[in-house]
């Protein structure tokens, strides 16, 4: 079903085999993070169980190359830009998070490179292990020519801005590759009300814990360090632009009195300049409307979130959206092109 716009959808989710087989195993060990809701109701619950098995999610995660393509072409979904799903691989100890983090992007490349034009990739790390993960990094661009990186946001409840994960945005900055900040249940420091009514996952808790990871990257000063870094938050941007100018007003006040670092840029401006959104699972035309006229049609893409959102309405929500062709495409296809280095159809 050709349309009129190429339609590249940047954050879809897959899998595979052994790492929904470890996740399957750390899902009955005595845990409490939250991330267990969603683990246990995907990867450790049988079909007609309460939990996320009776949706089929595991399979679709799994299945990319027959139900996906088939559900892409009835839809007129040219490209998927394909990451591994959450919480990756942050959850392992860092010996298995490496193994199965190059495992997986071995198995990204495979498949892009069987169906180049349908799909693209965003490799996965293991942030436990900086040192590693920035050769697996290095790897992944060079080698596997892999258009960028996806991170389950916190990582044993600690963000971007500690130190001790300068050197991912080092190579990721030196490699000139976006880092797609996805979001995972909040870490067990914010959960406290957020563990009840099902506000935990995508309802509210994935983006205030993304929304507080990018806010806590700006105020601390990382992109002065890291200039020409770029970061991608999705589910329109997790509401963070929506809240700029108070975040931006606060922030002043807050360095005046010595509450949080001086930094070269005000807040807007670093969300301006190092940062892009997603549409993903956000279908609301007045909240597309606003993200454009706010951040300008260059940082803004599309996304469907497969396979938590279906992908019908996602298509008929971008087609129906209230912008000019000019922005439409650079929405639809342009910027995830530049962005994550993908060829022009």
């Amino acid at each position: 079903m050709p349309g009129k716009f190429r339609r590249i959808a940047v954050e879809e989710a897959f899998s595979i085999p052994e790492v929904a087989q470890e996740l399957k195993r750390i899902s009955r060990a005595p845990s409490e993070s939250l991330d267990m809701l969603l683990v246990r109701g995907i990867y450790d619950s049988t079909p007609g169980e309460a939990g996320y098995a009776r949706m089929d999610f595991l399979s679709s995660l799994i299945d990319i190359e027959e139900r996906r393509l088939k559900e892409m072409d009835e839809h007129g979904v040219d490209m998927q830009v394909l990451s591994l799903t959450a919480p990756g691989v942050q959850m392992f100890d860092a010996d298995t998070a490496c193994e199965l983090a190059t495992l997986a992007n071995d198995r990204l490349a495979e498949i892009i490179a069987r169906h180049p034009g349908r799909f693209a990739g965003l490799a996965t790390f293991a942030p436990q292990a900086p040192k590693r993960a920035v050769k697996e990094m290095e790897r992944a661009v060079r080698e596997l020519k892999l258009n960028g990186f996806i991170l389950n946001s916190h990582t044993n409840g600690e963000y971007l801005d500690d130190p001790k994960y300068w050197p991912i945005l080092e190579a990721a900055e030196a490699l000139d590759r976006c880092i797609y900040i996805h979001p995972r249940a909040p870490s067990n420091g914010m959960k406290g009300p957020l563990q009840f009514y099902g506000m935990d996952s995508a309802m509210w808790g994935y983006g205030v814990e993304v929304g507080t990871h990018a806010v806590r990257m700006m105020v601390s000063g990382v992109f002065d360090r890291f200039p020409k870094l770029k970061i991608c938050i999705g589910h329109m941007g997790e509401a963070v632009h929506f809240w700029l100018w108070r975040i931006n007003f606060m922030n002043s006040r807050a360095q005046r009195i010595g509450r949080a670092p001086k930094t070269q840029l005000t807040m807007d401006e670093y969300f301006r300049r190092n940062f892009v959104i997603t549409t993903s699972g956000v279908e609301d035309h007045l909240a597309l409307e606003y993200s454009v006229k706010k951040l300008g049609a260059d940082s803004v893409m599309w996304a469907i979130d497969y396979p938590y959102q279906p992908t019908a309405p996602a298509v008929e929500f971008m087609d129906t959206a209230p912008l000019s062709d000019e922005d439409k495409a650079k929405v639809y296809h342009r910027n995830a092109e530049r962005i994550f280095h993908i060829p022009p159809a």
